[in-house]
């Protein structure tokens, strides 16, 4: 569902993460970290070409409420992938735990 040159921006990285590959390791990561048993999408708001989905989550006591602001192409694939999250103790634990996934993920050993 990438565009080959999708745009990643995430809520902890300074700079936009352009291109397949990265955009897939950061998502399949953010997935890991906020995926539990307590994640929700709790609103949408659609167009023709986007879509942002408000969600909420609870990780290690912290209330967490973000939004995923997607764009599409014509063809349905994903060409910008932006999240925000507040409040700032959800990003600081965010950053922590992205940065021990993306770590582990990279570890030969990790299997991917």
């Amino acid at each position: 569902m990438l565009h080959p040159d999708v745009v990643f921006e995430s809520p902890v990285v300074h700079t936009p993460q352009r291109g397949r590959e990265i955009a897939f390791k950061y998502l399949a990561s953010a997935e890991k970290v906020l995926g539990g048993d307590g994640f929700a999408y709790v609103g949408e708001w659609l167009n023709e070409n986007g879509a942002i989905l408000e969600f909420t989550t609870e990780i290690q006591g912290i209330a967490i409420n973000g939004v995923d602001m997607i764009s599409f192409d014509s063809e349905g694939l994903i060409t910008h992938f932006k999240i925000m999250v507040r409040p700032l103790k959800a990003i600081n634990l965010l950053h922590q735990l992205m940065a021990a996934q993306l770590e582990a993920s990279a570890r030969p050993d990790a299997g991917g």
